[in-house]
């Protein structure tokens, strides 16, 4: 009977109050910037669904708190891997159609598919604010919404022209909520902060004064490949200080600071890849 019970309590749908009561127990900062990656699949079944866990973070911030997202959109570019997966084994006239049919970026209204529900939720939200950026855009809902996504460069990613520095700048925290270190963005702003990083040429559809029209421009190449053992590496530094690890709902959430993420990964990338190369 006790076993049975149990299975029933832990299969009842999380509340905001519970999520909202372990990300406060985690360490997420009442007034702070946080910028989340998220698997709502991990998180488990919740009451309300991704405006639940999106309410839940917010309430864990409160009014002053902002809270960020990455909205990027590799759909709209033929540079991308999506787009190298999605068009294998079509032939030439075949993949000239796909690109044909895709769309312009536009801040507003372009979805971000492959960010998932929590991202999309907080895209949507009223008062939300969008960086232009047409391949890896940040949402942001909060005070400090605007700043953080104002000025994105079209030709950085995630450099120092990005939110990411705004973020790096703001001492944000970072909360892996059910996903591994291989989706942290953080690391990438390293990617542009140790020596002489690779470039390579990227190419989407943007929107020009109302045209349609594809644009190719040079910056860094990024590589997320070895981010899962980057991120090993980083939990295990300083006997584990750098990342706090707690349950939030049915997942791990992990949480640290931007600042610690970018110095510890500039140092790794620099003597791992400098290494290999």
């Amino acid at each position: 009977m006790s076993t049975a019970h149990a299975t029933s309590v832990s299969a009842a749908p999380h509340s905001r109050a519970r999520l909202s009561g372990q990300l406060a127990s985690l360490g997420v900062e009442r007034g702070g910037v946080l910028m989340v990656h998220a698997s709502l699949s991990a998180v488990g079944a919740v009451d309300g669904g991704a405006d639940t866990v999106a309410a839940a973070l917010r309430q864990a911030l409160g009014p002053e708190g902002t809270l960020v997202v990455p909205s990027f959109t590799p759909e709209n570019s033929d540079t991308s891997p999506q787009y190298h997966a999605r068009v294998r084994g079509l032939d030439e006239r075949e993949r000239a159609a796909v690109r044909a049919a895709m769309p312009a970026f536009d801040p507003g209204t372009t979805a971000a598919p492959s960010m998932g529900r929590l991202s999309e939720t907080v895209r949507r939200s009223p008062g939300a604010a969008r960086s232009a950026h047409p391949q890896t855009s940040f949402a942001a809902v909060g005070p400090l919404a605007g700043h953080v996504v104002a000025d994105h460069h079209p030709d950085c990613h995630l450099g120092e022209d990005s939110p990411l520095a705004r973020l790096h700048g703001l001492r944000a925290q970072v909360l892996l909520l059910g996903t591994g270190f291989g989706r942290c963005t953080a690391f990438h702003l390293a990617e542009y902060r140790v020596p002489s990083p690779p470039r390579r040429t990227y190419r989407c559809v943007v929107r020009d004064g109302g045209r349609r029209r594809w644009w190719q421009y040079e910056d860094v190449a990024l590589d997320d490949s070895d981010f899962t053992e980057l991120g090993a590496d980083f939990e295990r530094a300083d006997r584990g200080a750098a990342v706090r690890a707690a349950p939030v709902g049915s997942a791990t959430g992990r949480l640290f600071r931007f600042p610690a993420a970018v110095a510890f990964a500039t140092g790794w990338l620099t003597a791992h890849r400098g290494a290999h190369s």
